[in-house]
């Protein structure tokens, strides 16, 4: 195994930028090939490709539908580079994209050829994080808008979406980065789904409390009667000789 394959499968941090093509599914070979070709030569006219591919600090992967490409230069890095792609589809109007980012571990494996490809949880949740938006969305995991924060110029574009729910059960904070003529500011189909779906759980939860304030009202409204049940005439005589026999 060469030496370069072997600094490629090390435990690091990086930052991973998913990018997915919207509707890749729906077309024709031919538009695929096209379609990928056209995200191809999109992404590597970024100056933020060129940079870190220059030094060296720039992994890429193809996914089929679309591509993962991951830094170990800086968190701003997949940022600025998601910006630089979200406008390019006004050149290539039929190329629908959306993204998803976020900073963590990452390691690699080693098919049968020798060749490294990455996995670990900074490229799950990246994807997941991407999968949670529609076309023209650029996501952030909740981390990741966290490192953006300490620098004045993201702050505007910076949008909290909440919570997004993952595989098993999992949930990731989400942000929306968008503004001026980048990103998608409409609320993600995800989203408007989750908001319906917590309001029925809220109408469910008021509705089995007030069932049980009503059990509890009942309950105590019956034994303050029972209390101030009067004493019948036959308990009442065979009462009397007791209290007679007492004198």
């Amino acid at each position: 195994m060469s030496a370069e394959v072997k600094k490629e499968i090390e435990l690091e941090i990086a930052h991973v930028l998913f990018i997915d093509i919207v509707g890749y599914s729906k077309l024709s070979i031919n538009k695929q090939h096209a379609a990928v070709d056209e995200l191809t030569q999109i992404v590597r006219a970024t100056e933020q490709f060129q940079k870190a591919d220059a030094l060296e600090r720039l992994i890429k992967i193809s996914t089929g539908d679309g591509m993962a490409l991951v830094f170990y230069t800086s968190p701003e890095a997949p940022a600025q580079c998601a910006v630089e792609i979200s406008r390019a589809p006004k050149e290539h109007p039929r190329l629908h994209l959306r993204v998803g980012i976020h900073s963590g571990p990452v390691s690699g494996v080693v098919d049968v050829n020798e060749r490294a490809n990455l996995t670990g949880a900074g490229i799950n949740i990246a994807k997941r994080v991407m999968d949670c938006g529609d076309a023209g969305h650029i996501l952030l995991s909740k981390h990741v808008a966290e490192d953006l924060e300490e620098y004045e110029q993201w702050r505007p574009f910076l949008h909290d979406l909440g919570a997004c729910e993952m595989k098993h059960g999992a949930r990731v904070g989400v942000v929306n980065l968008y503004g001026n003529d980048l990103g998608n500011a409409t609320l993600p189909k995800t989203f408007r789904l989750i908001k319906p779906r917590h309001a029925r759980h809220r109408t469910v939860s008021i509705a089995a409390t007030l069932a049980v304030l009503a059990a509890m009202i009942v309950v105590v409204t019956w034994s303050l009667r029972a209390r101030k049940i009067p004493i019948s005439g036959a308990q009442a005589k065979r009462a009397l000789p007791c209290f007679r026999s007492r004198i």
